[in-house]
């Protein structure tokens, strides 16, 4: 079950998405083994140890064993030690920060860096703002902006997350990567892309009426075909992007979506060189 596990997921899509996948499998493969113990365990007892029909005595007064007692609280206390200190380790290496976290931590945060050994130079720094409700990336490098992210595969990427109003969450499941971004703080958050394709960027907290809207497209394609869309969205001229959620709020106002429940009017179409 810990290999089976391996294809319940997107494919691996980040050098984060092996050091993820791998502690899921341990997972899998322990919490397996114990389910299927305590399963033929009770199955066996229920089949060869049942009282007759009839048969309404006591049992027999057994007063227990102590090297058993022993084992069966120590096995799952190593057990649960072992896995702990693996999951420690492993997010530790992904160097992820809960919303708490942040809260406490200075306005700028340390870069989130996964250790996987993987050579991830040269590195891609992106500016990411987050609202209600759209991603906007902005590449300072040639001062390009565009609701679909583009990242050039085996380079690191090195964001700067933020948000304009509430807390969103930047989660790509292909990468295996989330991170809380709250207002006031800008977030150095970094992984690896290491399979070219296009995978989808949603927001995992729920930020409002529109949130499901709220998504991107991400690109990870070869360095020169990273550098030759750069080079033409950086030719075009700002335009505003479509935005589902203006959508939907314009039908909801002109009575074509009739809703009574509240809402919060959603935040102007960003000026952006290139939309898909």
């Amino acid at each position: 079950m810990g290999r089976v596990s391996y294809s319940w997921f997107p494919p691996q899509a980040s050098a984060e998405a092996i050091l993820y996948d791998d502690l899921f499998s341990i997972l899998t493969a322990i919490g397996t083994f114990i389910f299927l113990g305590v399963t033929l365990a009770i199955g066996y007892n229920i089949i060869f140890h049942r009282a007759g029909r009839y048969d309404t005595s006591d049992g027999p007064p057994i007063e227990g064993n102590l090297r058993l007692e022993i084992l069966w609280t120590v096995t799952p206390l190593l057990i649960v030690i072992g896995l702990a200190a693996a999951s420690y380790q492993t997010y530790d290496k992904m160097n992820l920060h809960g919303a708490t976290e942040i809260a406490h931590l200075p306005q700028v945060m340390e870069s989130a860096y996964a250790d996987t050994g993987i050579t991830t130079e040269p590195m891609t720094k992106i500016e990411v703002d987050s609202k209600q409700w759209a991603w906007v990336f902005r590449y300072p490098e040639k001062n390009v902006t565009s609701t679909e992210l583009h990242l050039p595969v085996d380079q690191r990427a090195h964001l700067k997350l933020r948000s304009q109003d509430v807390i969103h969450g930047f989660y790509i499941p292909a990468f295996r990567v989330k991170q809380d971004i709250i207002p006031a703080k800008t977030i150095d958050f970094e992984f690896t892309p290491i399979r070219e394709g296009k995978y989808r960027l949603r927001d995992s907290q729920y930020s409002g009426t529109y949130f499901a809207a709220m998504q991107a497209d991400v690109v990870v394609e070869s360095p020169e075909d990273y550098d030759r869309w750069l080079n033409q969205a950086a030719k075009q001229t700002p335009t505003p992007a479509p935005n589902q959620a203006a959508s939907e709020y314009a039908k909801r106002e002109q009575k074509e979506d009739s809703a009574g429940w509240q809402t919060v009017v959603p935040a102007p179409a960003p000026m952006v060189n290139y939309h898909p």
